[in-house]
């Protein structure tokens, strides 16, 4: 098993990177969280991967963070996603994104990922509750109940899941559920 690789970075053609590593060059499919931090051609790098292997191919997939692979590992085992959905996934919303969908069992933003449809969302919400969302830790500094009901009414109000999430990160620690939605909408306001 290849669990990272280390050298020159010597191609970027989204999603596909090339890494020169003493001569030899790796080519590593990244989701573009990882494309977008990744330096200019002829710099080193260095990245976590996966490595698949299947009748036809073998694919190595790039990662930045370790809550990255072990998202994309979570993914993968799910029946009907592959590894080009899962990173898919991971290209369109980040690890902190994607917990917190599965913690609120929001599957309206799965579906915004292209090539996820209601099903899918649907599937990956399920099995992956407990596990992802929580290992990924999105709940901040709150209880974790208590800040899912915040975020959920903020978001049924009609505030973006961006907003809600930025509002209810600057409550303090033992606030009750009516009060911080309270202490939310004034910092919304």
């Amino acid at each position: 098993m290849i669990s990272t690789l280390t050298g020159i970075l010597s191609d970027k053609n989204p999603p596909q990177i090339v890494i020169d590593c003493h001569g030899v060059g790796y080519e590593v499919d990244v989701p573009m969280s990882t494309f977008y931090n990744l330096p200019s051609i002829g710099e080193k790098v260095s990245l976590l991967t996966h490595f698949v292997v299947r009748e036809d191919a073998q694919i190595l997939f790039g990662f930045q963070t370790t809550q990255e692979r072990t998202a994309f590992r979570q993914l993968i085992k799910i029946s009907g996603v592959g590894a080009r959905t899962a990173l898919s996934i991971l290209s369109g919303m980040s690890v902190n994104e994607l917990a917190q969908a599965i913690t609120l069992q929001d599957a309206g933003r799965l579906v915004k990922v292209p090539g996820i449809g209601k099903k899918t969302a649907e599937r990956l919400l399920l099995e992956l509750k407990g596990k992802l969302g929580a290992d990924m830790g999105h709940t901040g500094h709150l209880g974790g109940d208590i800040h899912v009901d915040i975020l959920q009414a903020l978001v049924a109000l009609g505030y973006s899941d961006k907003d809600a999430t930025l509002a209810a990160k600057v409550l303090p620690k033992d606030v009750s559920v009516s009060e911080g939605i309270k202490l939310a909408l004034r910092a919304l306001a």
